[in-house]
């Protein structure tokens, strides 16, 4: 099976490159191109796509260690269902499902509303463009990156994976990541298409596209985060890593271009518009160039990895590509040259997305950057990144709380909404203030959540009829959620308290109003994990709040201990623990920490998401 599926994938790389030299030959003489043998092979990409992957995936399964990927990534004592999420856990397996989303995406398009209502030649050029993005894959799949390579013989054990992968956030972190990146592809192909072509509707076609690439992206950071805060032990949720931050900038970008294709539905932004499509493409490349090149460091790169330089090649293409196409690009209609209007305000909050996605792109190349002026660098650390975009975050909120009250000409259209909106950002600032809550950022932070949030309770209270539309529940649905979020983050980041403590059993601490007693070290060595869990009464004021259990475990064929977090929910401060470590007498060490509010931002971000795919509505109608 390694031999036919690494067969089935160069024929599909030959074939494509064949069909897309031939294709633009015959555009290029002006000859006409039959686009239903386009179609069908983008079908018989997707379907040798799907073929090889489930070989894979059953290889995963019985755990077939003739499979160099396999060997690699599980073992016999991995549950199965960790076992089919190896998939994604190496570099050649992320490429095969990212490849594989693209092609079955691809299969989407041609059944999709939008595409049918492009011209022959719109969706010829669509093909071509779609066909090289996938012919970058099929070249890494077949070449420095194949996930079918071959042992033998045949080892009888794996190496097993990685115990912070064996985690539910990690196993639909990655898959939604890369679901995601491929989306991206869709709306970027179909604005060349639209713009060569001459077709002006490929901001309508592309739509839905953008809302599900968006949607998945966003999924797949949130889960990130939550991840890192349940399983990691430190604390927090985002550590400003080089490779976190990598995907926050397609993010940025994506957003910025959600909101100019709705200016550029009237024929304004059309460069901005084509420029914003191809760079969320580009950044999604470059995101996972972070991850394989080695040349960031982080504690989620992958060294050694051989797609370093093909990344970087197509990356420097695609930027060249992307530049001359927004030159070549007729200009659209002119904006008002004032910003006291809805437009006008969407245009500062886009460019401020813009900025962030700029000052984090800035700030994960600073180690590269700074390398060529001194023979010592190192990256930017957390605090940098907190004073840099946190003010800008807060600012977008505040944004998102007063556009939708202005007018789409000048001045403000609804001026009893936007100053009840205003008055209650004053009162939240003057009661946080008030009640102790002093910290400039947060209080910044948190004051343009609650007025983001009040302003669409305001919105749909005052114009009740918008409730009868999706669209518009989506939309606002999603500033709701981000509302709720920035509120989390604003309170969790600057009002988190900690402590380190070293307790032997029947041991207490107190941090704040609760008190920890330390009551027992249990020993579990049945199966092939090693768990040491640690059981600790929590109470409150004299009230007990329940029991944290944090655990410490031993994997096979890996020596180092890993932590598993234990936590007591509230929507207020939901108490955190881990245990550190622990002796023969069984006296430990733990971390305890309060969080407040935090489970806001998970909350804010379903609904975001939630409310994107509502703003849908039908996906056959793109």
């Amino acid at each position: 099976m390694h031999t036919i599926c690494f067969v089935l994938l160069f024929a599909s790389l030959v074939g494509g490159i064949y069909l897309t030299m031939t294709t633009a030959l015959r555009l290029a003489r002006g000859e006409s191109v039959a686009v239903a043998v386009l179609e069908r092979a983008q079908m018989g990409f997707a379907a040798i796509a799907v073929l090889v992957s489930l070989v894979l995936l059953y290889a995963l399964a019985v755990r077939d260690f003739s499979f160099a990927y396999v060997r690699d990534y599980t073992d016999t004592f991995l549950p199965l269902f960790y076992a089919l999420s190896a998939f994604w856990a190496g570099q050649d397996g992320s490429f095969l499902f990212w490849y594989l989303a693209v092609a079955l995406m691809g299969v989407g398009v041609v059944y999709s509303a939008g595409y049918q209502g492009l011209s022959p030649t719109g969706k010829t050029l669509f093909w071509v463009f779609y066909f090289l993005v996938e012919l970058f894959f099929l070249y890494a799949l077949t070449g420095p990156s194949n996930p079918f390579l071959r042992l033998d013989p045949a080892p009888r054990q794996g190496n097993g994976l990685n115990p912070l992968l064996q985690n539910p956030g990690m196993v639909f972190h990655p898959p939604l990541l890369f679901l995601g990146y491929a989306a991206y592809t869709v709306p970027a192909c179909l604005a060349v298409a639209g713009v060569l072509a001459g077709d002006r509707s490929w901001l309508a076609a592309m739509r839905h596209w953008n809302l599900l690439a968006w949607c998945f992206l966003s999924a797949g950071i949130v889960l990130g985060a939550w991840w890192a805060y349940m399983e990691l032990g430190w604390g927090g949720y985002w550590a400003w890593d080089p490779v976190e931050n990598a995907s926050l900038i397609p993010w940025f970008v994506g957003t910025a271009f959600l909101h100019t294709a709705v200016a550029g539905r009237s024929g304004a932004m059309t460069r901005t518009n084509i420029f914003l499509a191809w760079l969320a493409l580009l950044l999604c490349f470059f995101a996972t160039f972070v991850v394989r090149s080695g040349m960031i460091e982080s504690l989620h790169a992958f060294g050694g990895s051989r797609m370093g330089m093909p990344l970087l090649f197509f990356l420097f293409f695609g930027l060249a590509w992307t530049i001359y196409l927004t030159w070549y690009t007729p200009p659209g209609t002119a904006t008002d040259d004032t910003i006291w209007n809805r437009t006008g305000m969407l245009f500062v909050a886009v460019w401020l997305l813009v900025g962030l996605a700029v000052i984090v792109f800035l700030g994960v190349n600073w180690p590269l950057l700074s390398g060529l002026w001194s023979a010592t660098t190192q990256g930017l650390n957390a605090d940098f990144y907190n004073r840099a975009c946190l003010p800008l975050g807060a600012l977008l909120m505040v944004l998102m709380a007063v556009c939708p009250w202005m007018a789409h000409r000048v001045g403000v259209a609804d001026r009893l909404g936007l100053g009840s909106v205003g008055a209650v950002g004053i009162s939240a600032a003057v009661g946080m203030y008030t009640a102790g809550y002093r910290d400039p950022l947060a209080l910044l932070g948190a004051v343009g959540g609650i007025m983001t949030v009040v302003c669409v309770l305001l919105l749909f209270l005052r114009r009740p009829h918008w409730l009868r539309s999706s669209a518009l529940l989506g939309a606002y649905g999603v500033h709701l959620g981000m509302g709720l979020m920035a509120v989390g983050v604003a309170f969790s980041a600057a009002y988190k308290s900690e402590v380190e403590v070293e307790l032997a059993r029947g041991g207490e601490t107190q941090l704040g109003a609760y008190r920890f007693v330390y009551e027992a070290l249990v020993h579990d060595h049945a199966g092939p994990i090693e768990r040491h869990t640690a059981l600790v009464r929590v109470w409150k004021d004299g009230q007990e709040l329940g029991v944290v259990t944090p655990e410490k475990r031993l994997y096979p064929n890996f020596r180092q201990s890993f932590a598993e977090v234990s936590v007591i929910p509230s929507l207020g401060r939901e108490v955190y623990a881990s245990l550190l470590g622990f002796d023969e007498t069984e006296t430990a060490s733990f971390k305890f920490s309060l969080q407040p509010l935090v489970n806001w931002i998970w909350i804010g971000a379903t609904l975001a998401c939630l409310a994107s795919l509502l703003a849908m509505r039908r996906m056959r109608q793109a």
